[in-house]
């Protein structure tokens, strides 16, 4: 069998990863500049806000509760802007997030970020870049959160102990090992990015957010444009190898008035014999 990858397969695979890292990054600054409200992980949000509310206090489950909404806002706005046919959309997705951490930047740099204005603008960013890319080959992805890649990858190393067969297998290569691995290597890139942030807000201060801005932005302008939007990036190619291959249907086509002339040809002798009797 032949191994069928798009030609910039290896290369999505390290956007994904690079996407987690800049996830893992952003995310532990607001939990750490921003009264500890997680930005990209929504569970803990939803976590934190359920748990505020029954005590009664409602007023202090605002700041998580926003963003949340603002988190769902900008998945909505990613997922209708990727699937509006819009060339190129992570390009614009992209650079809409790099312009957020811009805004976060400048805002932080005047000395007056309000936590509400950077939890709903962080959130709404985090939100249209999960939408980025949600799938890297036929395995679904979370780039701003792992608790799903954290499950699948599980699931995937179980099923790979007892040897069962991979469903959606693109080919001999595609296992659950290889995709535990995957999974497990997003999860390696978002814990990488919490952990380099900490440091970073000691010795970049008001300037923590630039190291993700120009990463963004170079993806932005440079590499993702390079890449086709809205495909999976290993593809069986099954469907477009089997259209060019197909043989020709020798088959010829009737017409109505051929298939009416058939069997006047066959019931002709017949008549013929009982009219001699």
């Amino acid at each position: 069998m032949i191994k069928l990858l798009s030609p910039d397969a290896r290369a999505e695979r390290r956007l994904a990863i690079c996407l987690a890292l800049i996830a893992g990054y952003v995310d532990a600054y607001a939990f750490v500049a921003l009264g500890g409200i997680f930005v990209s992980f929504m569970s803990g949000n939803t976590t934190r806000t359920g748990s505020i509310i029954g005590q009664g206090n409602f007023v202090a489950a605002l700041p998580s509760t926003l963003a949340i909404v603002f988190f769902v806002a900008g998945a909505f706005a990613g997922t209708w802007l990727t699937q509006s046919g819009v060339r190129h959309s992570r390009r614009f997705l992209l650079g809409a997030v790099a312009a957020s951490l811009a805004v976060i930047i400048g805002v932080t740099q005047l000395g007056s970020l309000n936590a509400a204005v950077g939890i709903a603008t962080l959130s709404l960013a985090m939100g249209m870049m999960n939408t980025t890319e949600s799938r890297v080959g036929a395995e679904a992805v979370s780039l701003t959160f792992v608790t799903g890649d954290l499950h699948r990858m599980g699931s995937h190393l179980a099923l790979a102990v007892k040897r069962a067969p991979l469903q959606d297998a693109q080919g001999p290569w595609d296992t659950h090992f290889r995709r535990a691995r995957l999974l497990a290597s997003l999860w390696a890139g978002f814990l990488t990015g919490a952990v380099l942030s900490r440091p970073a807000i000691s010795y970049l201060g008001a300037w923590v957010l630039l190291p993700p801005f120009l990463i963004v932005l170079a993806l932005a302008l440079v590499w993702v444009p390079l890449a086709s939007d809205n495909l999976p990036i290993e593809q069986p190619a099954r469907s477009s190898l089997q259209q060019r291959r197909r043989p020709p249907n020798l088959v010829p086509m009737k017409g109505p008035t051929a298939e009416a002339a058939a069997p006047r040809e066959v019931a002709s002798p017949q008549g013929q014999r009982e009219s001699g009797r």
